[in-house]
């Protein structure tokens, strides 16, 4: 999708595989597909971002978690108004929130 997003309408991106995540205009169910996402949206303010820890089998948020650190890192934070952590599982959600949270974004536990 290359299209820009209308300027009244919110960027809500989810990347959880199970949630159904209501409010999300676009719901990524894999750590590849949620890079994608981000891809997409680079240049443009993401309002909300839905993470979720554990992606199923072998999968986790890690790589996008990454991808958000090194943009960071190299003077070029994503533009997100507020990153929501809704992972059940208690561990990976702290490290989650405190990585984004040394890199700048704002987060927000919200329950699982």
């Amino acid at each position: 999708m290359n299209e820009s997003p209308d300027a009244g309408t919110p960027i809500i991106l989810g990347v959880d595989d199970l949630r159904a995540l209501p409010g999300a205009t676009q719901i990524a169910r894999t750590s590849r597909e949620g890079i994608r996402l981000l891809e997409e949206h680079r240049d443009h303010r993401i309002d909300e971002l839905w993470l979720d820890h554990d992606l199923g089998g072998d999968d986790s948020i890690m790589p996008i978690v990454a991808v958000l650190e090194e943009a960071a890192f190299g003077g070029r934070p994503f533009d997100i108004g507020m990153v929501f952590v809704h992972s059940a599982n208690p561990s990976g959600a702290e490290t989650m929130v405190r990585v984004l949270r040394r890199w700048g974004y704002r987060v927000r536990r919200a329950p699982a």
